[in-house]
């Protein structure tokens, strides 16, 4: 990855007086031509390099730079390593292990042991082909088409990727759908079938709210509810402690908003006998409907 690169030549840069081309492009695997690019990028940028020709020479910061003691601190290094390790978590590369090779990062790769973050959940054979595969059509500027399974059914669908978003614990593809004329998220769990088309597309300018995913959800539709004591622990682990209230009897008792009813019913059900909805009387039917047919559905 070039970035890892460009991070690697100015540790480098900061940790030696003087390094020489060959010596970087050896180091991160590329040609002299390429280092020789990257240190005219790192200029552009605002970082001033001085480059001197002979015996002797080589590539160095300038002398008196402001931040003439260190590039990235330690525990700036750490970050970086601990983002580059969560992506290899998602993917068949290890950019981390190979960036502190290259480094001889060792002390600053110890230092993410103490950050484990893994994204890739039970699916990661999946989930790695279908980002290297979004990623690289996002870099082309080509269409991707997939079938895909949501709550009315199933369908083919072919959009113009534009993000790979992580969010909500869960992995998306954010792009504009050619039939809804709109720009739209895409599970990557319920997406299969996943290909790269020859199709290429023009980039379209992203509404300020579109980029803001999930703005437009709402959770204004207010249920009051009891749990049992016994599944605490989930009231917990989804809202905080402060989200109940203990009644005299032991019973949490709580008012939420859902963002849909039918992710409320799905809420409540996955408690089984342990919560009771109390209001509003429509989600009280609701739920009550929903048991029936639970219970016919055993009863025949």
């Amino acid at each position: 990855m070039k970035l890892n690169r460009l991070i690697g030549i100015l540790t480098i840069l900061q940790q030696k007086n003087s390094v020489t081309a060959s010596y970087l492009a050896e180091k991160f695997e590329v040609s002299r031509r390429t280092i020789l690019r990257d240190i005219e990028e790192i200029c552009m940028a605002g970082i001033p390099i001085v480059t001197t020709q002979g015996a002797g020479g080589g590539i160095s910061l300038m002398e008196g730079f402001a931040l003439d003691t260190t590039v990235f601190t330690e525990e700036e290094l750490a970050a970086i390593f601990t983002g580059l390790k969560s992506l290899d978590s998602v993917s068949h590369a290890s950019s981390a292990k190979t960036l502190a090779r290259k480094l001889d990062g060792g002390a600053v790769s110890r230092l993410t042991e103490e950050v484990q973050i893994d994204l890739a959940s039970f699916y990661k054979g999946d989930l790695a082909v279908k980002l290297e595969q979004i990623r690289r059509a996002i870099r082309e500027r080509k269409c991707i088409a997939f079938h895909y399974y949501y709550g009315k059914g199933e369908a083919d669908k072919r959009i113009e990727p534009y993000r790979i978003v992580y969010r909500w614990s869960d992995w998306y593809v954010f792009g504009f759908c050619r039939e809804r004329q709109d720009f739209r998220m895409y599970k990557l769990r319920r997406l299969w079938e996943l290909r790269i088309t020859d199709e290429t597309f023009a980039v379209r300018e992203i509404p300020e709210e579109k980029e803001r995913f999930g703005s437009h959800m709402t959770d204004d539709y207010i249920v009051r509810a009891v749990y049992d004591p016994a599944v605490k622990y989930r009231l917990v682990e989804e809202y905080g402690p402060a989200s109940f209230t203990e009644r005299e009897d032991g019973k949490l008792y709580t008012e939420w908003g859902f963002t849909e009813k039918s992710r409320a019913v799905e809420w409540f059900l996955s408690f089984g006998d342990k919560v009771r909805v109390l209001d509003p009387p429509e989600m009280v039917e609701r739920m009550k409907e929903t048991l029936r047919a639970v219970w016919n559905l055993y009863e025949t």
